[in-house]
């Protein structure tokens, strides 16, 4: 019995890893990080917690698939429906998308005069004109 409870905490931690990377993954990283960490530690651990419990059904029974084993199943598939809802509502309310700001944006027009231009600037024109002068001869 010890070696089983041993694999069933290193499925709870290798399925604690599972759950937070498919949340980020499907829900999205942003809207994942925008959530309060109580909401994402809740249902991330509950939902792991659900996973072993199905596998732990599944050992019990003599079946895999008794009735034990798919009602933890379905617990499972209830929290993650609750992680998709967490990130839209994070999407829908708690994304910052900038638009709160009366900033105007900075727009610079600079005019190119001709006694305040560059040599350079000078050179690659006239040589654009000694081109197109000889190209029409």
């Amino acid at each position: 019995m010890p070696v089983l409870r041993l694999a069933y905490s290193a499925l709870y931690l290798i399925a604690l890893i599972a759950v937070y990377v498919l949340w980020s993954q499907v829900g999205g990283q942003t809207h994942l990080e925008a959530l309060p960490w109580h909401v994402k530690l809740g249902l991330g651990a509950a939902t792991a917690f659900t996973v072993v419990r199905a596998t732990a059904g599944a050992v019990a029974g003599e079946r895999a698939w008794n009735s034990r084993s798919l009602r933890w199943l379905g617990l499972t598939l209830v929290l993650l429906i609750a992680c998709g809802l967490a990130s839209y509502y994070s999407h829908l309310y708690l994304e910052d998308t900038g638009d709160e700001t009366d900033e105007q944006p900075d727009t610079t027009v600079s005019r190119l005069h001709e006694g305040d231009s560059c040599p350079e600037f000078h050179s690659s024109v006239s040589l654009v004109q000694l081109l197109q002068r000889s190209a029409h001869s």
